[in-house]
């Protein structure tokens, strides 16, 4: 095919899981091949940042975009595949909330470069250096981009098109879209989720269902789930009832509670705050009538430290793109 349409790939801050799931296409990439120009993908394709540069402006069809925005380079590029861009898709968990590396936010910047730099058992730096935006060696000049304070989402930075969730997105999702892409059909509405639908992971989910009542939480190492049963109402905090949709459930079809990855189901806001309230919702407090007020306050202690860790079990995948944007002061 001639003038085949020119997409883009790009790998911001984030793991690299993202292009593992084109490359899972498996056979369906040389349909990516046969219609389309893959023309930048840095672990993929030897293409610059200046052969970007010198594109005409909304020369690429569509650029996947993945990673959070962590530092001036990935603002940078962020604006520039936006510029080049048709159509510009969030791609990925990272992207669209933030991902894991958002969970960094909680801290300060210096806090974290004392941990990973002078507080880190497995670092040798009798000099304390730190990365420096501009450093001068014998060859010349160095430099670095300068790391933010906080990670962003890339709509937090951009306009865009359109989201698809996910850590990263199932390839066989990313499949339906290449088909789409290839048969010339018409785009869901701006700002729609691709790959994903528009409930929650429970309503995907095969496990049975009873009353929805929760006598204590569990820790996933603790007691052997039963197979077939919801994991939530076994005590396991499954992320299912604040999950949007779309990955087939795999996770508890594993017998592993949900984690989040695909971010809030449309409608919510804020994951963590749905996932609270649906815990409050199903907690049994049947149970702590007979109880007098010590027992019920070392209950409600027991059942808190079953989740040493609410805002990373919470917001694991959706700090940045949430109410709170990782805007809480922990205490030290």
């Amino acid at each position: 095919m001639l003038n085949k349409p020119k997409i883009a790939f790009y790998w911001a801050s984030s793991c690299g899981g993202c292009e593992v799931s084109l490359v899972n296409l498996h056979e369906k990439i040389l349909d990516v091949d046969a219609n389309f120009d893959l023309v930048f993908c840095p672990c993929l394709v030897d293409t610059k940042k200046k052969d970007v540069e010198a594109m005409a402006d909304k020369s690429l069809a569509i650029t996947f975009f993945n990673g959070g925005i962590r530092n001036d380079d990935n603002v940078e590029m962020a604006r520039l595949l936006r510029k080049k861009s048709q159509v510009l898709v969030s791609y990925g968990a990272c992207a669209t909330g933030g991902g894991i590396p958002a969970l960094a936010n909680l801290f300060p910047r210096q806090r974290l470069f004392n941990t990973v730099y002078h507080g880190n058992p497995s670092i040798d730096n009798p000099g304390e250096v730190e990365p420096q935006t501009s450093s001068v060696v014998s060859a010349g000049t160095l430099t670095l981009p300068q790391f933010h304070d906080k990670v962003q989402t890339l709509a937090q930075i951009v306009d865009v098109d359109f989201f698809f969730p996910g850590c990263p997105p199932e390839s066989a999702q990313l499949a339906k879209v290449v088909d789409l892409l290839v048969a010339g059909g018409p785009l869901p509405p701006k700002g729609s989720f691709l790959g994903s639908g528009r409930k929650s992971v429970c309503e995907e989910c095969r496990k049975k269902k009873g009353d929805k009542k929760i006598a204590k939480l569990r820790r996933n190492w603790e007691p052997v789930p039963d197979p077939e049963t919801c994991l939530l109402e076994q005590g396991f905090l499954c992320m299912g009832p604040a999950t949007r949709d779309g990955c087939g459930g795999l996770c508890p079809e594993a017998v592993m509670p949900c984690i989040g990855c695909y971010g809030p189901p449309e409608g919510v806001l804020d994951q963590g705050a749905k996932m609270a309230a649906a815990i409050g919702g199903m907690l049994d407090i049947q149970a702590l009538k007979e109880l007098n007020e010590g027992e019920i306050v070392d209950r409600i202690d027991k059942t808190l430290a079953a989740t040493p860790d609410y805002v990373g079990t919470f917001y694991k995948f959706s700090l940045a793109g949430s109410l709170l944007r990782g805007g809480v002061k922990l205490r030290e």
